[in-house]
């Protein structure tokens, strides 16, 4: 009996692009904490058949100013971890905005590093952590360069037209419900009850 040939076709090259607020705020919506090493592990593990590139994380950082001093000593300490565990972690330091919350917004330098990275790194599939339809035409100009995209969110935060600009949606719910729950004390709250810390990483 003859061995069976071995599966010659070249695996595809795959790069994956991480709004951390927004996957943040989707998986705070079901009461779980985030596990990023199963998150890496679900969309680009070995049995993804595809080669991960890349797992490029882009996060907001409270502003650099003394008030903030305590919250952005844990937010470095955790983007710290995620460069300890192989994740390519790309801040931005954020503003001061109203009722003692920050912006930073990521949006505008994951879509010029999307497009810079697909021409130096040459995936062939382009994950999007991300719900935000804002990202819609960026699908749109990585598929006209040949890229597969491919969006990973869930359904409740995944705008239309990202959706509809995709080649393919990744449900991470259920995803979602299999990682630990959040502590009572970190549980998402009515508005008026919410930890100061948590407000403000809903709207960076």
């Amino acid at each position: 009996m003859r061995k069976k040939a071995p599966d010659s076709s070249p695996r595809s090259r795959l790069l994956v692009l991480v709004d951390e607020s927004n996957v943040g705020s989707s998986v705070r919506t079901v009461g779980r904490g985030l596990d990023w090493l199963r998150l890496r592990q679900f969309l680009a593990g070995p049995d993804s058949g595809r080669d991960l590139i890349e797992m490029v994380v882009y996060a907001g950082l409270p502003p650099a100013i003394p008030l903030w001093q305590d919250e952005r000593d844990k937010k470095n300490k955790f983007v710290n971890w995620l460069r300890s565990n192989g994740f390519m972690v790309m801040t931005k330091d954020g503003a001061p905005a109203e009722e003692g919350r920050y912006k930073a917004n990521v949006d505008v330098m994951m879509a010029i590093d999307a497009l810079e990275l697909s021409v130096a790194m040459k995936p062939d599939v382009v994950i999007l952590v991300t719900g935000d339809a804002d990202f819609a035409y960026l699908v749109t100009k990585l598929r006209r360069r040949g890229i597969r995209v491919e969006v990973a969110s869930v359904a409740q935060n995944l705008g239309n037209n990202l959706k509809s600009a995709a080649n393919a949606v990744i449900d991470l719910a259920a995803l979602f419900r299999t990682f630990e729950l959040m502590p009572v004390a970190d549980s998402p709250a009515p508005p008026q009850q919410r930890r100061r810390g948590f407000v403000k990483s809903l709207n960076r």
